[in-house]
């Protein structure tokens, strides 16, 4: 028999049972408090600060404001949304009631009943299915609505369902195996299991960092090699220059997707791959070809996407994360956490109060203690920790911008930086505990200045 009732508040679970709800909507209160100076910010903002006037558009700044404005008002409504799900979850016991009926379906597969390694598979792809059919009217209007409204979907209904659906699969198909090895992991690992834990999620996390862009990647967007040219050409020898190992360069066909632009790379040791979306590419992109009649004389003076010269900025910022080690950091920062993570799961997994605390009073399955103690008492640890990777992420920023900048990128990395803000409709003005709380990549007029006052340095 599965329990609804909330825990007495004076017991343990009841304890962690407040502390865990309260704790969540205080950060819910503290995102909306954020957001809503954010939005105060494009309320009052309506005409370009002084500072802009050389760098953007009052058409374009316009039209970033009221993309901002829409995104925000759909995220305080989605957001709302969301808490009072993941409350609702709390309160009536939405884990354990899924449990019970992914034991049942496990049953009717023809698993024993005593098999959780099967039942924790199962309730992982219905948990998965149910955050998939809950998203999904919230995605669809966003995706249809306002990105359709501001001229950046380019998805047509049939590929946004294709889309969604294998998303869905290769998502499970992952999972499974993934899921059903940790599980046996801490079932037979005994009182150090989180270190092989540990080794494991490492294991699958590089495995899966290899695998994805030559096997996953392609599933859902077309990769062609960067056709020979002056472009290419440059970025090879702009490699060559940094002795950066680059075996492999790709355009991939984003454009199909969004009019969103971006451009990295990936491969371990001496096997780097660029990868550049075509809506980055000026002389590339079909952005520049889908326009009408009306506007081809306009295109001639402003096309979306940057030159040769600005794309050799924008990679020239993107290696200097590989020269300076800044990926390497970053995966070094991830698995000290993560250890951290499974070293204190080691000493909880198997405390009662925390299960009952999600109505959990018949068993302690493994997976639902790692996500009890990795999703809720890490909670207020996550949320700190997110604030210092977002400060260490803004420095990285600059360091990047500052590489970039000593290949002899100045200029045309600011004229990049300008042109894919327009691209994106990025709104170049925001409130300053906003910006640093939220923004991994410090706001334009931010790194323009950082290039500016080291070019009179100079």
């Amino acid at each position: 028999m599965i329990s609804f009732a909330i825990p007495e508040f004076a017991t343990w679970e009841g304890k962690i049972f407040v502390g865990v709800l309260g704790f969540s909507w205080a950060t819910y209160m503290w995102e909306e408090y954020l957001a809503y100076r954010q939005r105060r910010v494009y309320r009052e903002k309506k005409e370009p600060p002084v500072e802009l006037k050389d760098i953007m558009e009052k058409d374009s700044y316009d039209k970033a404001r009221a993309y901002s404005i829409d995104k925000s008002n759909f995220g305080l409504i989605s957001g709302a949304f969301d808490q009072v799900v993941g409350t609702g979850v709390m309160v009536f016991g939405g884990y354990s009631a899924l449990w019970a009926i992914s034991g049942k379906v496990a049953e009717w597969l023809g698993f024993p009943a005593s098999g959780e390694i099967p039942q924790t598979v199962v309730f992982v792809g219905l948990r998965s299915l149910l955050s998939t059919l809950i998203n999904l009217p919230w995605s669809v209007y966003f995706t249809f609505w306002v990105e359709q409204k501001h001229g950046f979907n380019k998805q047509t209904p049939g590929f946004f369902i294709k889309d969604t659906l294998k998303k869905f699969i290769v998502t499970q198909v992952i999972s499974a195996p993934v899921v059903s090895s940790l599980v046996y992991i801490i079932k037979v690992g005994g009182d150090y299991f989180f270190i092989y834990l540990w080794g494991f999620t490492t294991a699958v996390m590089l495995f899966l960092m290899t695998i994805y862009p030559s096997c996953i990647a392609p599933l859902f967007d077309k990769y062609t090699p960067l056709p020979e040219g002056d472009l290419r050409t440059k970025i090879e020898a702009l490699a060559k220059q940094i002795d950066f190992p680059l075996t492999k360069l790709y355009v991939v066909e984003g454009s199909k997707r969004s009019a969103h632009s971006n451009a990295y790379f990936y491969g371990f040791f001496k096997n780097k791959r660029i990868v550049l979306y075509d809506t980055l590419l000026e002389d590339y992109t079909p952005l520049n070809e889908d326009n009408s009649e009306s506007e081809k004389e306009e295109v001639k003076e402003k096309k979306t996407g940057c030159s040769t010269e600005e794309v050799l900025a924008v990679l020239g910022h993107e290696l200097g994360h590989w020269k300076l080690n800044h990926v390497l950091k970053g995966i070094i920062i991830f698995q000290v956490n993560l250890f951290l993570v499974f070293s204190v799961f080691g000493s909880l997994y198997k405390y009662s109060p925390l299960y009952r605390a999600f109505s959990f009073t018949q068993s302690q399955p493994a997976f639902i203690g790692l996500i009890i103690v990795m999703q809720y008492v890490f909670a207020p640890y996550n949320e700190i920790l997110q604030f210092l990777l977002t400060m260490f992420s803004r420095h990285n920023e600059f360091q990047a911008d500052k590489f970039a900048r000593e290949l002899g990128f100045s200029e045309k990395l600011k004229m990049a930086l300008i042109k894919l803000n327009e691209d994106n409709l990025g709104f170049p003005v925001y409130d300053p505990l906003y910006s640093a709380w939220h923004h991994s990549h410090p706001p334009i007029l931010e790194r323009i200045r950082a290039l500016e006052a080291k070019a009179k340095e100079d």
